[in-house]
């Protein structure tokens, strides 16, 4: 081995120090409850198996079929916070009732159903008091008593090393999307910053101006929008230009990293530009601003557009952090806008490539002096 490799190697094995050994379901359930062992479900995909998924992990249990090793990331001060596993560790945790959906409020308790091996789990629960409809008591032992293997990332570790594990195993199985994989980043490193960002997705006017599909705020689509708002606002006069916007996923990565690491440095100042934004747009237009108009039909269609959000909120927000008077005729403007454009105006455009040429044209059209005839916006 080459003393450059073996140097990379020492150096990279002292970022992660890691631990390792079985745990019963019963300890790991006690550690659960004395709030010894964090479930944080930003830090991967949120809880998404179905009853059968659940029933399946149960069997295999019971079964004695051995289960995947989970890991923990031990925090500051000793707590054990859940990287990968939630799906596993959470199914068991509800089953025994233990489960909490959010604190202090306990999640629907486990209702199992019939499985490959042992349909007789159809509708048994953990506890009842009719001895017919739950686990016997030797079957609840059983489970308490088997055993996971846990992998430990110490605190000694570095944040950046516990993502990179979360990201290199999440690579091995259905894979997590951007803005999941960068709520996991912030969160190893700053969850107080995430939950900010979290509360500025549930501002009524954001809402209201921007309503996703069940789908879309599943994925949180609804967080990867505020975090590119925040972005690109924040960094607006040093970004327009397309070298500089080159692989926009890392750069929100990168600006994820910092803010979180600075948290709460400067966000208040972003979260007054942000809400006054969306509170202008609420009362201009609302939904309206963000789909396409029909000139036609003289109606809007379709659902949310990237395009008219990186337009007029990203143009709002730059006009009202420099005290520019704004345009509260936006409803007019957008029927102008696509009046203009050309079918297919935006495609086959990179997201960088779209975001040089719309921002600065945003910028003028959310102004008071925007004007809609014979000038340069449409050229």
């Amino acid at each position: 081995m080459s003393t450059a490799l073996e140097n990379e190697v020492s150096e990279a094995r002292h970022s992660i120090s890691s631990d390792g050994y079985p745990m019963s379901i019963g300890e790991i359930t006690n550690l659960y409850k004395s709030g010894e062992l964090i479930i944080r479900p930003e830090f991967q995909r949120f809880f998404r198996w179905t009853g059968l998924q659940k029933s399946r992990l149960v069997e295999s249990i019971l079964l004695g079929i051995p289960l995947p090793s989970i890991f923990v990331a031990q925090n500051d001060s000793g707590v054990w916070e859940l990287v990968d596993g939630l799906q596993r560790i959470s199914t068991i945790l509800q089953l025994q009732g233990e489960l909490e959906a959010e604190p202090g409020v306990k999640a629907d308790p486990l209702v199992l159903s019939a499985t490959k091996y042992l349909p007789s789990l159809e509708g048994k629960v953990w506890e009842s008091d009719n001895p017919n409809g739950c686990l016997s008591s030797a079957q609840r032992l059983d489970i308490k008593r088997s055993k996971i293997d846990l992998k430990i990332i110490k605190r000694e570790s570095s944040p950046q090393a516990k993502f990179d594990l979360f990201q290199r195993l999440n690579s091995y199985g259905i894979q997590a999307n951007a803005q999941e994989m960068r709520s996991a980043l912030i969160v190893a490193i700053s969850p107080e910053f995430l939950v900010w960002l979290e509360s500025l997705t549930h501002h009524p006017s954001f809402q209201e101006c921007v309503p996703l599909n069940e789908r879309l705020i599943e994925e949180r689509y609804d967080l990867e929008l505020v975090t590119r708002f925040l972005f690109l606002h924040n960094m607006m006069n040093d970004m327009l230009s397309l070298s500089k916007l080159r692989d926009l996923p890392n750069l929100l990565d990168d600006w994820s990293i910092k803010s979180a690491q600075t948290f709460p440095e400067g966000v208040y100042k972003l979260e007054a530009v942000f809400k006054s934004t969306f509170d202008h747009i609420s009362d201009n237009g609302s939904e309206f601003i963000f789909k396409r108009y029909d000139p036609n039909k003289n109606e809007s269609r379709g659902s949310f557009l990237n395009t008219s959000f990186e337009i007029f909120a990203l143009g709002t927000g730059y006009n009202i952090a420099n005290g520019i008077k704004l345009n509260k005729n936006l409803v007019s403007t957008v029927k102008d806008f696509w009046r203009h454009q050309k079918a297919g105006f935006a495609t086959g455009k990179s997201t960088e490539a779209r975001l040089v040429e719309f921002i600065p044209l945003g910028r003028k059209l959310t102004a008071e002096d925007s004007v809609f005839e014979n000038n340069d916006l449409w050229s």
